[in-house]
């Protein structure tokens, strides 16, 4: 079978979109050709982004006390995890937990909010504390989750300087309404479409294990890709007490590395993120997965705890990959030619 995958990496790599039989093909191949679909989608993955590897990092701005009913949301209206809860943090808050996360080696910060969406006073917030991020550190890359968007404030972001905007569809457009009930598939597809609009970096991506089919994931993939995702947030359920979703257990590490290459095959030139529930999940896999995905998140997560940031690095590192925007990465780029600006034609000794 490992042919079979090698010769759906070298279409792709001609030009050749993988349909939603490969797709389904990938996701659906048998735990003894694992290294095979791995090397297949780590070929898409070196074409596309090197022995790079991106490091995010959220901070979660307001936690809990959310109106929307999402199922799996730890922070919905109805859950009684006993997760923190706090209203906004302060700007000089905001600034020493994103700073955190920069010195640990992410070079883009995802600033969420909990919440239906944003009125215009929280994006007044958010421009602030976007405008003292970037103040304090100018080439960090900004990207804003604050929920449904009305007509005027993706652009607002745009001028603050947030780069992307991030809006999950979380799953297929068949199997939304099971999940959710106070917001609809359209609501969030116009959401990523507005910030498409005023030039924000549109980051959309699914969960996976929310009782969805095969072909409903590979459905919501298949949106993504017609969304024109820039950056495809991979999640895995965290199936947390005290909501709908407790003790739903339907992901393996097998499954969950197959899932990624399955993104890889897809959107093969896209930031498939390694996301929420990754430690969970994948396990020991993780390094694995690194193959085909080429985007984490650092540390923690928006309410849970993720791994030690340091053994995030170190996996990278160790694993043959570098950080994105790090000394290393910097110094194994190509260098531009140098301009000849010695010897004949000028008054300078040549270089001989």
């Amino acid at each position: 079978m490992g042919t079979t995958f090698d010769q759906l990496a070298d279409a792709v790599l001609a030009g050749t979109p993988a349909t939603a039989d490969d797709a389904l093909a990938v996701l659906r191949g048998d735990d003894a050709d694992l290294m095979p679909v791995v090397a297949a989608a780590g070929r898409l993955r070196r074409a596309h982004f090197g022995n790079t590897v991106k490091v995010n990092y959220l901070v979660n701005l307001k936690s809990g006390l959310c109106p929307e009913n999402c199922n799996y949301c730890s922070q919905a209206l109805g859950s009684n995890a006993p997760i923190l809860k706090y209203s906004w943090l302060s700007k000089d808050e905001t600034l020493r937990q994103a700073g955190a996360g920069l010195q640990g080696g992410a070079s883009r910060v995802c600033m969420v909010a909990s919440g239906r969406g944003p009125s215009n006073r929280d994006i007044d917030k958010v421009t602030e504390m976007v405008g003292a991020l970037k103040s304090e550190h100018p080439d960090v890359e900004v990207c804003a989750c604050l929920g449904l968007l009305s007509d005027g404030q993706a652009e607002r972001l745009k001028d603050a300087g947030v780069d992307a905007y991030n809006h999950n569809i979380n799953t297929a457009e068949s199997h939304h309404d099971t999940i959710v009930q106070t917001h609809t598939y359209a609501d969030r597809v116009d959401t990523v479409g507005k910030a498409k609009t005023a030039g924000l970096s549109p980051c959309s991506g699914l969960i996976a294990g929310l009782g969805e089919t095969d072909e409903q994931l590979v459905e919501a993939l298949f949106a993504l890709k017609e969304l024109e995702s820039d950056s495809i947030p991979v999640n895995f359920l965290m199936p947390f007490d005290g909501t709908p979703f407790e003790n739903t257990w339907e992901l393996s590490p097998t499954r969950c590395v197959k899932i990624l290459a399955m993104a890889r095959f897809v959107c093969p030139d896209r930031e498939v993120r390694i996301a929420g529930g990754r430690e969970m999940h994948l396990r020991s896999l993780q390094p694995l997965a690194l193959h085909v995905a080429n985007s984490i998140f650092l540390g923690d997560y928006l309410t849970s705890e993720g791994q030690e940031a340091e053994a995030d690095i170190a996996m990278i590192r160790d694993n043959g990959f570098v950080v994105l925007g790090s000394d290393e990465e910097i110094a194994q780029r190509p260098v531009d030619p140098a301009i000849r600006r010695r010897g004949a034609g000028t008054d300078v000794l040549p270089n001989a």
